[in-house]
């Protein structure tokens, strides 16, 4: 697919950023944000217009790392925090316009033939840690993404377990990388990643038990307590659920007390595994 003149811009400004340099993070970060600022100053709905120029940005940046043989992780990542800081000098970041930004990344790598598992994982930990200086709880935020991440798998035709698992590997990571509560982090991905499922009509309960997969394997990569990571991805899960409707709580709560790669998954209170599966009220 044909650049768009931000994707070109991008990508020619980025060659020679990124070219030997030991940031690329922080070139693509900041060639993304100024292309960013440029495109959105002025337009009334920039939310909307931001969809588009996140996957148009994320081809041409895409592209430039293959030119210089930059890491594809680092300028996807490094594109989410541009994209974030860029429309929020410019208007209001909104869970919702995470959660926007976070889908359209996805159909950009799609577009150029991407890793879909390492964008997931890249994307979501990008915009996490590109909330450092917004009034965005970590709990929210990780939820908007987490719900974006679900969307744009949706729309690409990607697994939705093997997202959710990257989706939590990029929260938790992106919640250290700016001192932000893990645990929280984990709750909200968690919530989001269910939420998402329901809303595109996937299994809920398979996406759940992806969750705590990747919470529990995340967590004994950065040294969490597994059991604490196991215990608030259920939480939101079934936070998520309730929301959803009775059989999504049903469903969800197949996954408590039970043994998931060597730990037990216990839910917070108000949430325990009674008769019927139903979860009990505060």
């Amino acid at each position: 697919m044909a650049l768009g003149n931000l994707g070109t811009k991008v990508r020619d400004g980025l060659v020679g950023t990124v070219k030997g340099a030991g940031d690329v993070v922080g070139g693509t970060g900041s060639t993304v944000k100024g292309v960013v600022v440029g495109a959105l100053r002025g337009t009334r709905e920039i939310a909307k217009e931001a969809t588009g120029v996140t996957a148009d940005v994320l081809e041409g940046a895409l592209e430039a790392s293959l030119k210089v043989g930059a890491s594809a992780g680092s300028v996807v990542k490094g594109v989410l925090i541009g994209v974030i800081t860029g429309i929020g000098e410019v208007g209001t970041v909104t869970v919702g316009v995470l959660s926007d930004t976070v889908r359209a990344a996805l159909k950009g790598t799609r577009d150029v033939g991407g890793d879909m598992g390492a964008t997931v994982r890249d994307a979501v930990q990008g915009a996490l840690a590109a909330t450092s200086e917004l009034s965005i709880s970590v709990m929210d935020a990780a939820t908007g993404v987490a719900v974006g991440a679900i969307r744009g798998a949706r729309d690409i035709g990607s697994d939705l377990g093997s997202t959710a698992k990257q989706a939590m590997k990029g929260t938790i990571l992106g919640a250290q990388e700016i001192g932000g509560d893990a645990l929280q982090a984990i709750e909200g991905t968690a919530r989001g990643l269910v939420k998402g499922t329901a809303e595109v009509g996937g299994d809920v309960a398979g996406v759940a038990r992806s969750a705590v997969e990747g919470a529990i394997a995340t967590a004994r990569s950065v040294g969490l307590q597994t059991s604490d990571a196991a215990s608030a991805a259920a939480t939101g899960a079934l936070h998520a659920a309730r929301d959803v409707s009775e059989s999504a709580v049903t469903s969800v709560s197949s996954i408590l007390d039970t043994t998931i790669d060597g730990v037990k998954v216990v839910a917070r209170s108000p949430f325990k595994k009674e008769g019927g599966g139903k979860d009990a009220q505060a």
